[in-house]
């Protein structure tokens, strides 16, 4: 991971509640696409009111552990973005698994300087159901069509998330939307791009063993209906609720 009195080339940032269960995963992940990569990189985990041993595994596993007491996707992870030294941010969800192949890639259009921030496609485990793999196509295809990153991967430089104002702290949800399009008008200004790679990143496709399809369109039309909805813990619970 390199020189830990240097400045990392990369802020890798997890934010997490509760996720004890996950947390190691998705680290070992990570630093083994890190070392993959060879990148000078540090390992933050946001530490998002957890009750569990999420803190205490990460500072095992070496992350270095930020604490956020309000419980908001956004936060924590803008209160990774504020402890990070790197010149790339890269966010990344305690249930993913990103490779050295993606993070080659993703380290390639940043260094280019013809990128700006971006995503990668996503691929969902154990989608048992028909109604859940077309989500994750149609998901992947509006990711590419419409320039926007999934929240469990999503890189910039540091200059234009600080010149983007960051997450937007006013929703619950959906923060990862909002940046994405932040992101690419900041680009544009630059002459830079906000890139979606082709090459997947790993996740956990959990909540479709813990919700119904019903649960799934319920939200999604509600979302896409109202969608100020995002500014309300309870229209939001989908987020912040595990059977």
């Amino acid at each position: 991971m390199g020189d830990p009195t240097e400045a990392p080339e990369l802020s890798v940032i997890l934010p997490a509640w509760n996720e004890a269960e996950w947390i190691g995963g998705a680290l070992d992940a990570v630093y083994a696409a890190c070392a993959g990569a060879r990148v000078q990189a540090e390992v933050i985990v946001t530490d998002n009111a957890s009750s569990d041993a999420t803190a205490r595994i990460a500072r095992e596993r070496g992350a270095r552990v930020v604490y956020e007491p309000e419980r908001r996707i956004a936060r924590a992870r803008n209160a990774g973005a504020a402890a990070a030294r790197g010149r790339f941010l890269l966010f990344v969800d305690a249930d993913t698994w990103p490779d050295a192949e993606l993070l080659n890639a993703t380290l390639r259009a940043l260094r280019s300087g013809e990128v700006c921030g971006g995503g990668a496609q996503v691929r969902l485990d154990q989608l048992d159901r028909a109604f859940y793999r077309w989500g994750q196509a149609l998901w992947n295809h509006l990711s590419r069509a419409l320039g926007v990153a999934a929240g469990c991967y999503l890189f910039c430089t540091r200059e234009a998330f600080d010149a983007a104002g960051g997450f937007s702290e006013r929703v619950y949800a959906g923060e990862e939307v909002f940046l994405s399009r932040r992101l690419a008008r900041q680009g544009r200004r630059r002459g830079q791009a906000f890139r979606i790679l082709a090459h997947p990143v790993q996740s956990s496709g959990r909540k479709a063993r813990w919700f119904s399809p019903w649960r799934h369109l319920w939200t999604t039309l509600v979302l896409l209906l109202v969608p100020f909805a995002l500014r309300s813990r309870r229209f939001t619970r989908f987020w912040y609720h595990r059977p």
